[in-house]
């Protein structure tokens, strides 16, 4: 559904609005270059400043490598395209919607990217928090969602994900994939993009059948504590994602 509301338009038209279709098109491009996507599925969202019941989705039928600004889509909470040029996928809807709600997060990243999603398919059905320098940063950060319960296609679904999240920043969505949530853009990119290289290492060691060597569940929190409490790292790669994506 769509609605017509000048003052929409005028809200999706604001320089800081911009800014934020900006930003969050170009996260959409870099998780294309970073092998993060899959066709024309998945989903990232944005809420505006001061109301979660309004956010910034990507729309549907476009591969993320060529999102722009102006394909950002501005929806509210009830599924209705409030601005855009572009079409909505209703399973974005349910999700995103129901997370910026229910779980008050600012920044939903959802993917099907490729380790984080193997590794659902386990009986761990995520990654191991205490190996990789890269999987320590999660640590106390993840939930998992065992309960796989088919597509989303109605608003009890997205609920369901949002109220087994918890509170968490990172959900493992068991046979099905990631959500990676953040009060930020750049920090949510950042830990995206640590989340698949860490699967990665994981899945990589796992298939050599070599016995793996983790650390004390203690060091894993602490090195969990140095890398939440110090974000600049994040902010320069985003920083640099525009110089090189922009």
């Amino acid at each position: 559904m769509t609605t017509t509301n000048p003052a929409h338009q005028t809200l999706f038209d604001a320089p800081h609005i911009a800014a934020l279709r900006a930003d969050l098109a170009l996260a959409l491009r870099a998780a294309a270059q970073h092998g993060l996507g899959e066709g024309i599925c998945n989903h990232f969202s944005l809420a505006l400043p001061g109301d979660a019941d309004k956010f910034l989705l990507n729309p549907r039928g476009l591969m993320w490598q060529e999102v722009q600004a102006e394909d950002i889509v501005l929806v509210d909470s009830h599924g209705n395209r409030l601005a855009g040029r572009h079409e909505i996928e209703p399973s974005a809807m349910f999700i995103h919607a129901a997370i910026h709600r229910i779980a008050r997060k600012n920044c939903v990243l959802h993917t099907h990217m490729p380790n984080a999603t193997a590794l659902t398919l386990t009986s761990a059905c995520a990654l191991d928090t205490t190996l990789s320098q890269n999987a320590m940063r999660f640590h106390g950060r993840v939930v998992l969602d065992r309960h796989y319960n088919g597509l989303a296609v109605d608003h009890v679904e997205g609920e369901r994900i949002a109220n087994a999240m918890n509170g968490a920043d990172i959900a493992f969505l068991g046979n099905h994939g990631v959500v990676v949530c953040g009060d930020r853009l750049d920090y949510a990119y950042d830990d995206l993009y640590y989340l698949e290289r860490a699967c990665e290492a994981e899945v990589i060691a796992r298939s050599t059948g070599i016995g793996l060597t983790p650390v004390s569940a203690e060091l894993s929190a602490e090195v969990a504590r140095q890398m939440q409490a110090e974000r600049l790292q994040s902010e320069l790669f985003f920083k640099a994602l525009k110089r090189t994506l922009g």
